[in-house]
């Protein structure tokens, strides 16, 4: 089935069970295994602050003082338990995956805290427990009490699925329970919700685990009230003297932007990506979410738009969102700097996250395709390959003296930085990692869904039978995709459906070794027939460097082109190709071929084609300006991963590259 009609919403197809899935693949293990034995390790460390000329957390701390343990001053943002949420959420999906005694053991620890910290009456932010306890609920525009009650709840969901263990899910079901009674339509409630959007997913994932309605009720609630008139936010904004959390005892002239809250206007009305990007992706995950367990086509119509307008008009070609640091946001249709974008690593999450979600409302390549990039590109960006530094930030281009030299720039690292003060990015490049096997498969009554070609082992039931499939495959390296039957019990005939990539221009496919001719529907192959164990479904794609252009109403990439091969985006850096890179063209008709990468880039494929540098002349005489055109130099061109950029010496890096005939 490629789209689920409204009346069948009980078929959709749902994410595999992370116990159920067990990841091996040469590319991606690696990553997940490093997240295992390094990220969550390291960045345990740093919630205890006990990481080296890091920025300190201060989460534990402020949960400690909040629980009465210890004396202090809270510290950090207002929204700082989050930090420990996401990581218990990543821990909850690797114990899923693999028991470790050690590692339960201490988020056992951890969660005994969070609920000692818990009020009586289910509140719980250590910030307003510690802070300002006279405050809950009166600043939701800046502070954040919503989304941080969010991640509590997704890392509840998360435990207590892989460990069975209900402490962190009961603590998270009485704050769910505070919650429900503090907002809604009736008398005494408040009708509002948070400046930054996350409960609303995290309440239906609250809903599936317990099968509690009213938690499904008051994500409906959240989503519908947001935008309608009068503002929430302005009314919230005059009750508190029409101060901001961010400048604390200033009177402002101006109002909360709605439109940067995507609160401007009913969520069913928006046609535009605008605003904080991950709040909007978030937003977006639980519309997707509602629109397919409420069955309302108005809700899933506006999802339609508001994903034609992100990746169509409003996304970096590495799957990037969120084009400029100033509120970490979307600005207007095509403008796409390299430069000063922002890019953060969680709106790439939270675009997964999107794509995930629609995927299970109407299976179409588009998202997968969308959902492929940002994984294999920006996400991985996001962690250096020690598991240990992270972007939070990630450029088309960078120019470390501009980082350091242009205020406009700041927010552009040539390096990857060991924590932040706000350090949403890195466990939620855990969580991501941790989960992978979720979003690579999806399941209906009778088809396994191929969306990621990654290697891993599943097992499930299909057609009332027991199956058990692997899958190897070769990506991003090599383009051999296989789906093995490894277990079949009895017979029937069930589908496997496998994601087409849009990249691959000439993709072929095999069962048992002889050509096959499955269906392909809606960028998917599909093919049904009575598996029987030792069956293969192989697929080969195209893995030729390509040249990529941009629309030609994005004006930052007027006469460049990026290159990619498979789901991988390259890009430039000086430490292959000299400085600056602003200097280099490629030429048009140039081969592209493919090189083995060496040193810290082992076992990777790169890009080698011909090009040139413009160059000063040596008559100029140093002149700023001057008559005689630039020296042009033929030069080799090596392209890396963008995925792998900043693993060696700091320099220089550009994704788009002029292109001369």
């Amino acid at each position: 089935m490629i789209a689920l009609t409204l009346q069948d919403r009980t078929a959709f197809p749902r994410p595999l069970a992370l116990k159920n899935v067990s990841i091996k693949d040469d590319y991606w293990s690696p990553y997940v295994g490093l997240v295992r034995g390094t990220v969550l390790p390291y960045q345990w460390e740093a919630l205890n602050d006990r990481v080296a000329d890091a920025e300190p957390s201060f989460a534990i701390r402020n949960f400690r003082i909040a629980a009465g343990m210890e004396q202090g001053a809270f510290g950090g943002f207002v929204f700082q338990d989050t930090d420990l949420y996401k990581w218990l959420e990543a821990v909850g999906y690797a114990l899923a995956a693999a028991p470790d005694a050690d590692l339960e053991r201490i988020a056992d620890e951890a969660i005994a805290l969070v609920a000692a910290a818990q009020q009586k009456d289910g509140y719980l932010n250590t910030y307003f427990t510690v802070a300002e306890p006279g405050k809950r609920w009166t600043n939701l525009t800046d502070c954040h009490e919503l989304y941080t009650a969010g991640h509590l709840i997704e890392a509840a969901v998360a435990y207590a699925d892989a460990t069975g263990k209900r402490t962190l899910l009961d603590v998270a079901c009485r704050f769910a329970d505070h919650i429900d009674e503090t907002f809604g339509e009736h008398p005494g409630q408040i009708r509002g919700y948070d400046g930054h959007q996350e409960i609303e997913l995290a309440l239906v994932k609250l809903f599936e685990a317990t099968g509690e309605k009213r938690y499904l009720d008051l994500a409906s609630f959240f989503i519908d009230e947001r935008g309608r008139q009068p503002s929430f936010f302005h009314q919230e904004w005059e009750a508190r003297g029409r101060t901001s959390l961010w400048a604390p005892g200033i009177v402002q002239k101006t109002p909360p932007s709605l439109s940067y809250h995507q609160a401007d206007k009913p969520v069913r009305e928006q046609e535009v990506a605008t605003g904080h990007a991950v709040r909007a992706m978030y937003m977006y995950a639980a519309m997707a979410d509602l629109a397919l367990r409420r069955e309302d086509e108005g809700l899933l119509a506006a999802c339609r738009r508001l994903w034609a307008n992100t990746v169509g008009k409003q996304m970096y070609v590495v799957g990037s969102i969120g084009s400029t640091h100033h509120g970490e946001a979307f600005t207007f249709d095509y403008d796409l700097p390299n430069d000063t974008n922002y890019s953060e690593t969680c709106a790439s999450i939270g675009l997964a996250m999107f794509a995930q979600r629609m995927l299970q409302n109407e299976v179409k390549g588009e998202y997968g395709d969308v959902m492929e990039r940002a994984l294999y590109n920006t996400v991985t960006a996001g962690m250096a390959t020690d598991g240990k530094h992270f972007f939070y930030v990630n450029p088309m281009e960078v120019w470390p003296a501009a980082s350091a030299g242009n205020p406009g720039k700041h927010h552009v690292k040539a390096v990857r930085q060991k924590w932040y003060g706000c350090a949403c990015c890195p466990p939620n490049v855990a969580r991501l990692l941790s989960s992978l096997g979720s979003y690579a498969f999806a399941a209906g009554e009778d088809t396994l869904y191929a969306h990621l070609h990654i290697g891993a082992e599943a097992k499930l039931t299909l057609a009332g039978r027991q199956v058990a499939v692997c899958m190897n495959s070769r990506l991003p390296w090599a383009g051999e995709v296989g789906l093995t039957i490894a277990e079949a019990a009895g017979n029937g005939d069930f589908t496997l459906a496998v994601r087409v990539p849009s990249w691959s221009e000439r993709t072929s496919f095999t069962v048992n070794g002889e050509a096959a001719a499955p269906e392909i529907k809606d960028g998917y192959a599909y093919l049904r027939r009575d598996w029987q164990a030792g069956d293969v479904f192989a697929m080969t794609l195209d893995m030729h460097p390509r040249r990529i252009y941009a629309a030609a109403e994005v004006r930052a990439n007027a006469g460049r082109v990026a290159l990619q091969r498979g789901p991988l985006v390259y890009c430039l850096e000086e430490a292959d190709n000299g400085a600056p890179l602003a200097g280099l063209a490629i030429r048009a008709d140039a081969e592209l071929r493919e090189v083995p990468g060496e040193g810290r880039l082992a076992g990777a494929v790169l890009i080698e084609t011909e090009g040139a540098r413009l160059e000063t002349p040596s008559s100029a005489g140093g002149a700023l300006y001057r008559a005689e055109p630039p020296v042009r130099t033929p030069q080799r061109i090596v392209a890396v991963p963008y995925a792998l950029w900043g693993n060696r010496e700091p320099g220089e890096m550009q994704v788009w590259v002029r292109e001369e005939p």
